[in-house]
């Protein structure tokens, strides 16, 4: 499982680069945590922040799909979070060094419930039909998602401010990666990062289900 995450991609960039070029990292699968389970701060993240993004599963195994069929190879959305040791980030940014070490640490990516985009029924009777989804339909612009800490909204989005729409993105990535069935691709934050702290509770949301709940240790 690869998990795949999106900086630049919205006007307001979570790391504070100026180029607008869509920017993407990879995580190790070790960083996913899920389940609800608790986020432990590490003691190298002095600050530890928090960012917030519409995530997307992808279904089907692919390599340099066409933007016209990018659609198909995706089939579930929830909210997630990642965080980020400011203090070594910066440190390794100054130093000119990769800052792997500051965002793929253990537990360092959060997913929440996935909610699927299309029926199983569909899927099913297309699939038995002609071996592929064509009901798919391209990810809609009127997702609203957002995070919580405790009662503060910190995080707040619509799919349809990102600069660069799901099925763009699938077709640049899947010219250097081959996207597999289960991979996550984390869209992006569309606020600055948040600060987060021990007791801190964090939930997320997708319009008005709640998909995400988990404390921060």
């Amino acid at each position: 499982m690869k998990l795949i995450v999106l900086y630049n991609n919205y006007s307001t960039t979570t790391l504070n680069i100026d180029s607008e070029a869509l920017g993407v990292y990879t995580l190790p699968d070790t960083a996913l945590l899920k389940d609800g389970k608790p986020f432990f701060i590490p003691d190298f993240a002095n600050p530890c922040t928090l960012q917030g993004h519409l995530v997307v599963r992808i279904c089907r195994l692919g390599r340099s799909i066409s933007e016209r069929f990018a659609h198909r190879y995706y089939d579930a959305i929830t909210v997630g979070a990642t965080f980020t040791a400011e203090n070594l980030r910066k440190e390794l940014s100054l130093q000119h060094r990769p800052w792997d070490l500051a965002v793929g640490f253990d537990g360092a990516a959060v997913i929440g419930k996935m909610i699927p985009l299309y029926t199983s029924k569909q899927q099913t009777q297309v699939e038995e039909e002609v071996g592929v989804n064509i009901n798919f339909q391209p990810l809609k612009g009127d997702i609203q998602f957002f995070l919580l800490k405790g009662d503060t909204k910190i995080v707040e989005g619509v799919s349809g401010m990102m600069l660069n729409h799901i099925d763009n993105v699938i077709a640049q990535i899947s010219k250097h990666y081959t996207l597999r069935q289960g991979d996550l691709i984390f869209t992006g934050c569309p606020t600055q990062p948040q600060i987060v702290n021990i007791n801190d509770k964090i939930t997320g949301w997708l319009g008005s289900e709640k998909v995400l709940q988990f404390n921060v240790k």
